[in-house]
Formats: C-alpha cells, sequence, structure tokens
C-alpha cells in the first residue's frame, strides 16, 4: 500500500481552518472552489464533482472535533483502497498545519492520486489564507 502525505502550512488560525475542512459538504466553496465543481450529499457519502467532469464517491467515516480530524474513503473509484485523513493542527494563533494523509491500493494509482493533491494544495492554501 502507498501512502501520501502532504503538511501544508495555512496563514489562518486552526478554528477557522477546522471550520471549512469539517464542513464536508462544502468542499467546493471553502477548500477548492473552481478545482471541485459540486458537491452532493446523502446520509454518510459526499458525491464530489472535479472541473475535469470526474466524479468521486466518498465514505465519511470520521468527523472529530476534539482532534480536528477528519477521515473519509473513497468507494467505486479505480482504486482497490483509497482512504484520507485530513487533520487541522495549530501552530499559532494566526497559523496552522494540515496533515493530509492518503493511502491507497495498488500502488500504481498513488501518482495519480499525488499530482491532484499537487494540483489542489496550492488552490486550498489560498482559499484559506
Amino acid at each position: 500500500m502507498a501512502t501520501i502525505i502532504r503538511d501544508i502550512e495555512i496563514g489562518a488560525g486552526a478554528e477557522l481552518v477546522w471550520s471549512a475542512v469539517r464542513d464536508v459538504g462544502n468542499v467546493h466553496k471553502r477548500l477548492f472552489p473552481g478545482f471541485v465543481t459540486d458537491v452532493t450529499m446523502e446520509p454518510g457519502i459526499r458525491h464530489v464533482r472535479f472541473a475535469t467532469g470526474w466524479v468521486i464517491h466518498e465514505l465519511i467515516v470520521s468527523i472529530d472535533d476534539e482532534l480536528r480530524r477528519i477521515a473519509y474513503a473513497s468507494v467505486q473509484g479505480r482504486a482497490q483502497h483509497h482512504n484520507s485523513s485530513m487533520q487541522v493542527i495549530p501552530i499559532f494563533a494566526d497559523r496552522c498545519r494540515i496533515l493530509w494523509t492518503t493511502d491507497v491500493l495498488p500502488d500504481s494509482v498513488a501518482s495519480s492520486i499525488s499530482d491532484i493533491l499537487n494540483l489542489a494544495i496550492p488552490l486550498m492554501v489560498r482559499t484559506l489564507e
């Protein structure tokens, strides 16, 4: 299994960033506008539509306000297994980190997912800051 980890520093406070990260039904507005074009929700599942037209379906596994951590797993995708978590970690009153961890099988899918993260992260940082 391949593991992809991104440790992202954000020039905004942890509470503000956590508010956006935990809002799982609005990532197209609060984290990745333009990159993610729409999100629809049904109990426990979010359907994420990307600007490319690609749609992924994610099981929302956990939203933990105490740890400021969400966990989700892609279902019905091209990966045999794909789970991710995002945790918001305070640094200072006006700075925090997002630790974004993704595990994926088969390993050959990791490169594509890494490329997607590399495109999405700068947009997320600009949006949150």
